[in-house]
């Protein structure tokens, strides 16, 4: 019996996941030139609230999907390639899914492949997935409990004193994931005076990432609260809030802000009481005010989130929550 060979890497890199999506009727709107999002049409999608939760990436050719049901039928992976999503609405294997997308697209090239030329040009200087994981952290250094960061805070995290060799060597390490959930960094926040006072690698392009995106996703929040710092996003977290996100400064970027608009409907901007930070809130309410809903919380000058007492934070996150809960869509 004969067995048919189906180029994996060539199969990706030719058929365009619009077309598998036009294959099923799947409607989605457009974000950008670049991003989609809508209703998840797969058949593990189960969740009544998660209903915006399906999101696509053209120039990249992937999906994902952060509701708690798909999540969980797939291992906790928020998403995937063109072979991933035909397997799962096919309800088949990756090479069966390989199979059905060859024989399609070599019945009818014109709706499955889409010339090179028109393609939208993937981000060349994106923070790759790192290939490793940081060992030697300790997870119990007092550093952060001094910054008021509790045990489940730091498990949920990954932080701790990095005790290993290299340019992280007694720093607190914290982990930066993309979109996706990959680990693609650590910035080190020095705990003596040293400077700079954060150290992030090599190449690393902040501009390109939310801090803590990919949990703010996972919690089906249609509301994020924009924070500037790491320390920010933790306290927030803390607090009771876990959609949150951090900037890593006070400007945000254009590929920044189509990940808010990508995700979320809302934005809560909960910038440093400084001039930086003030300014940063204006700035951002320009870009975004005329894509998406959005509000500021001021804080007085020179406070920033997590200097604040922990039942004041509370109290400001009790308020926001109620105003989401009884505001119109």
């Amino acid at each position: 019996m004969a067995t048919t060979w189906v180029d994996f890497k060539q199969l990706k890199a030719d058929v365009a996941i619009e077309q598998v999506l036009a294959h099923y009727g799947v409607h989605l709107r457009r974000i950008n030139a670049t991003e989609l999002r809508g209703r998840c049409p797969l058949p593990t999608h189960t969740s009544s609230r998660s209903r915006d939760s399906f999101a696509v990436s053209i120039a990249r050719n992937v999906w994902s999907c952060r509701s708690l049901s798909c999540m969980q039928a797939r291992g906790s992976r928020p998403g995937g390639n063109i072979l991933d999503l035909v397997a799962l609405m096919e309800g088949c294997s990756i090479r069966d899914a390989a199979l059905r997308l060859h024989e399609w697209s070599s019945a009818a090239p014109e709706r499955f492949i889409v010339p090179r030329e028109s393609r939208p040009e993937p981000i060349a200087s994106e923070n790759p997935p790192l290939r490793f994981a940081l060992q030697y952290v300790d997870a119990t250094h007092p550093y952060l409990t001094s910054r008021g960061v509790t045990s489940h805070t730091v498990r949920t995290f990954g932080l701790g004193l990095y005790t290993g060799k290299g340019l992280l060597r007694g720093r607190i390490v914290i982990p930066i994931h993309n979109a996706s959930g990959e680990l693609i960094a650590y910035a080190g926040r020095a705990i003596d005076g040293q400077e700079p006072k954060y150290r992030f690698p090599s190449g690393f392009r902040k501009s390109l990432v939310l801090f803590n995106l990919h949990r703010a996703v996972a919690t089906g929040a249609r509301t994020a609260i924009v924070v500037e710092g790491f320390f920010d996003t933790l306290a927030v977290h803390q607090a009771g809030y876990p959609a949150v996100v951090g900037l890593m400064g006070s400007t945000l970027s254009r590929y920044q802000a189509d990940l808010l608009t990508t995700h979320f409907d809302r934005v809560v901007l909960m910038l440093d009481g400084d001039e930086a930070g003030r300014l940063g809130a204006m700035n951002i309410a320009q870009t975004l005010g005329a894509q998406m809903s959005l509000s500021a919380i001021s804080l007085e000058d020179g406070r920033q989130p997590d200097q604040l007492p922990s039942g004041e934070l509370q109290g400001i996150l009790r308020c926001l929550e109620h105003d989401i809960t009884h505001s119109h869509p």
